[in-house]
């Protein structure tokens, strides 16, 4: 292959690929008229002052990047901390499950939180859960939901 058509093709590709790619980007899917939480938030991981909390809610549409996030603190009627992790919606899937990770939380203290999530503009899904707890371990301990009964 010569110098010159090796060069005329890195052009070529240099001005087609973003046209492509462009191409292949799809419109927000329809907002879902209704979003129910399918399976109930719980604890999957605690440990070193971090939690991971999950739950399955029915695929909200919209944008494809969504937030789930995560309202809590230690009063039930005060959760005044926030916590937000992104997720990429797959349109092709019926749920979602959401995963966010909680950080700066102290050993053996109790907290109580609440589960929404909103799409990558703010805009709310239009559910949340009713406002659950759970206890940190002790310092050096862990807690997994696949090895463990909940704290």
């Amino acid at each position: 292959m010569s110098a010159r058509f090796a060069l005329v093709l890195a052009l070529a590709f240099a001005f087609a690929l973003p046209r492509f790619a462009a191409a292949q980007r799809l419109p927000p899917a329809p907002r879902a008229a209704h979003v129910a939480i399918v399976r109930a938030p719980a604890l999957e991981l605690a440990h070193d002052g971090i939690a991971i909390l999950r739950w399955t809610a029915t695929n909200p549409g919209g944008l494809d990047t969504h937030l789930g996030v995560v309202h809590y603190g230690t009063d039930p009627a005060h959760l005044d901390r926030v916590a937000q992790s992104p997720i990429r919606l797959d349109r092709g899937h019926a749920t979602t499950l959401f995963r966010v990770r909680v950080s700066g939380l102290r050993a053996g203290t109790t907290y109580f939180y609440s589960v929404t999530s909103t799409d990558s503009a703010g805009t709310a899904a239009g559910v949340h859960s009713a406002v659950d707890r759970f206890t940190m371990p002790g310092a050096g301990e862990r807690y997994s939901a696949a090895r463990a009964t909940r704290p």
